[in-house]
């Protein structure tokens, strides 16, 4: 099928008011782009109206106009009888000479179809007093009782639209090789011209839109044209059509509200209320007069901005002008020469009707939106559904997504947003350990050669300064300046050998380790101060965790020892184990002083330590960081040097796989 409308995808921004403002709901929203489903549509062109992005785009019929006018010598214009409403600004005798102009043979009224469409619905309603009718006159009211409501097909008037009865008239007068061209206000004329039902009567349907166009591409204007009045057969009172209940004025038959035998609806919500209505039972009325639009006067193709009583007025005031201007007689003649021309036709049914979803469906569908209780379905539309629940149907049809739910997306939003921020910190985490390992990696590589270098001579130093104490009387003057001197040396070789402890190229040796045991084992290793006390903690499921027994030793005991010479004055250290996902947190904290903040950011960096010369390295912290990454873990400081806010002190948090995993890792 020929789409009337499709979506130019560059420019939609998914805003759903295409979607709210289909009565068909013949848009699917697929992949985040609004989609016209040509089967489903009715060519109300509603879409194409309200879209503010012009990502709507009809189907253009001008080059097969062009095409019939340079092909064809008998090519008839027919138009429609709201034009007084498009063009308002220029006389209709100006407007009927720049459309010759273009090149057609003959120009006319659809209202003088619209007269014989009317005296046909008259004698119809009056030689049918049981039966019930929906009128005919507009295509995109019969397009939806074929697609939706198929069960009415035979309540649909078996009568052509005035198009159609204004084609099969001028084919009588001109004979049947006559072209014919429809210029209006409507999109789904283009979708009935198309149809099988009534193929090959009309050749060519352009909107007032494209009529403007083709007059813009031909430079034709006002002032370059002979002023010309449409050919004969001329309308009269069916020029009121395109007017909301103008059929039953020109028809004669009275929408009488106290009997409600005849009741006619206008406008996208309330013709499809009416039908809905009128397929229920709940109208008992014998004549349903609907237009889609608030009259043809509000067509989808027309470009005028004017309001809608305006319009009317400009309609009104070309009626009554050509009521008092033609020849009754001849109008007439004409509608008596007509009287025995077949305007009868019957409609196809176009089941496009989704099956429906069973409540429960509709449930769990709502429930993955988040909407679990009554109180949770908010109604708010902006999904272009009314309400939640006809969204969740839609879903269910394919023609819907849940991510056009706002509140739903602004929930998804937040926790996307928080999975962002959690997954920034993380890379900011890597980050550090990144620049950190590159420290690592260049002050070790450093430490080796200068710890190399040392060796040796220090090797010496400390041998003869050895044999020199020993020959020495420890009585003589000299006796504790050699002690000090081998004392010092000693602890040279003590920074050497850190120094290639922290350079050296280890790998991990897991093993799975009793975390309880382990503890307790580090803290036999090391005796506290008397004036430290040490509790433990344990919240951990099972406490059989994976690491390298030797290298965490050497972690924790430097951690309980950086505690101690936090504390002098005394304190207390907190040791807790416990679980965070798949990993074991050791958190260990002491009530010391506390670390001021300026120098956090440096603790774990090579040699930089706060103790008194001679009372540390500066290696400690940054091999325990070391220790930690090459086991795939991470290790974070909190500290607090101000009592005002609370107790001081320092809180390490050493977070470890649980899991066994093998790797390598170099720590340089």
């Amino acid at each position: 099928m020929l789409p009337l409308v499709r979506t130019i995808k560059d420019r939609c921004k998914v805003c759903y008011t295409c979607v709210r403002e289909c009565p068909a709901k013949a848009i699917r929203i697929s992949d985040g782009q609004a989609e016209v489903i040509p089967e489903r549509c009715i060519g109300c062109g509603n879409c194409y109206k309200v879209c503010s992005q012009k990502a709507k785009e009809v189907l253009n019929s001008i080059p097969d106009a062009i095409d019939l006018l340079e092909n064809y010598n008998k090519v008839a214009a027919i138009i429609a009888p709201s034009f007084p409403a498009e063009f308002a600004e220029v006389d209709y005798m100006t407007f009927v000479g720049m459309v010759r102009k273009l090149g057609f043979e003959y120009v006319n009224e659809v209202g003088f179809g619209a007269d014989l469409v009317a005296r046909k619905m008259r004698e119809l309603f009056a030689d049918n007093k049981t039966s019930r009718f929906i009128s005919t006159a507009c295509p995109a009211v019969f397009g939806y009782v074929k697609r939706y409501h198929p069960e009415l097909i035979d309540k649909l008037a078996p009568v052509v639209s005035p198009m159609v009865a204004t084609a099969r008239a001028l084919k009588k007068l001109h004979g049947k090789d006559l072209k014919v061209v429809f210029i209006g206000p409507c999109i789904a004329k283009k979708g009935e011209a198309l149809s099988d039902d009534i193929s090959g009567e009309v050749d060519v349907v352009l909107t007032f839109e494209e009529l403007k166009k083709l007059f813009k591409m031909r430079k034709i204007t006002p002032n370059k044209v002979k002023p010309s009045d449409f050919d004969p057969p001329y309308a009269r009172r069916g020029a009121m059509f395109p007017i909301g209940g103008g059929l039953l004025q020109a028809a004669e038959i009275p929408e009488d509200l106290t009997t409600s035998e005849v009741v006619s609806a206008n406008g996208r919500d309330k013709f499809i209320d009416a039908i809905l209505e009128f397929a229920g039972g709940d109208l008992s009325t014998r004549f349903l007069d609907v237009l889609c639009c608030d009259g043809c006067i509000m067509g989808a193709g027309m470009t005028s901005t004017e309001p809608l009583l305006k319009r009317r007025v400009h309609v009104s005031n070309y009626v009554n002008r050509i009521m008092t201007k033609r020849d009754l007689d001849e109008w007439v003649y004409f509608m008596n020469f007509f009287k025995d021309l077949d305007l009868s036709r019957t409609f196809k049914p176009v089941d496009t009707r989704l099956p429906n979803p069973s409540e429960e469906e509709i449930r769990k569908i709502l429930r993955k939106m988040g909407k679990r209780k009554k109180e949770d379905e908010l109604n708010c539309g902006a999904c272009g559904y009314e309400t939640c629940r006809e969204h969740a149907i839609a879903i269910y049809k394919g023609l819907a997504e849940s991510e056009m739910c706002l509140p739903y997306t602004i929930e998804k939003l937040h926790k996307t947003i928080q999975k962002l921020d959690q997954s920034n910190k993380q890379l900011v985490s890597i980050r550090e350990a990144l620049i950190q390992s590159e420290k690592l990696a260049s002050m070790g590589q450093m430490a080796a050669g200068i710890a190399h270098e040392l060796n040796n001579p220090l090797g010496v130093v400390i041998m003869y300064a050895n044999l020199i104490l020993e020959q020495l009387d420890p009585e003589s003057e000299i006796y504790d300046e050699v002690k000090i001197l081998c004392e010092e040396a000693e602890r040279c070789k003590g920074i050497v050998s850190g120094l290639l402890s922290f350079a050296r190229e280890n790998k991990v040796d897991l093993q799975p380790v009793n975390i309880k045991e382990f503890i307790g084992n580090c803290l036999r290793l090391i005796k506290p101060p008397s004036n430290v006390a040490i509790r433990t903690e344990y919240n951990i499921k099972n406490p059989i965790v994976t690491f390298d027994k030797n290298q965490m030793v050497q972690v924790i005991t430097n951690m309980l020892k950086n505690s101690f010479d936090a504390m002098p004055e005394g304190g207390e250290i907190g040791i807790s184990v416990g679980e965070k996902g798949d990993n074991v947190v050791i958190k260990i904290s002491d009530t010391g002083k506390g670390i001021p903040d300026e120098i956090l950011p440096k603790i774990f960096d090579p040699f930089f330590t706060t103790k008194e010369p001679g009372k540390g390295t500066g290696l400690g912290l940054a091999i325990v960081y070391g220790i930690i990454k090459m086991h795939r873990g991470n290790i974070r400081v909190k500290s607090n040097t101000d009592p005002a806010k609370g107790r001081t002190g320092t809180t390490f948090y050493i977070e470890l796989p649980k899991g066994e995993t093998k790797f390598e890792v170099n720590l340089n």
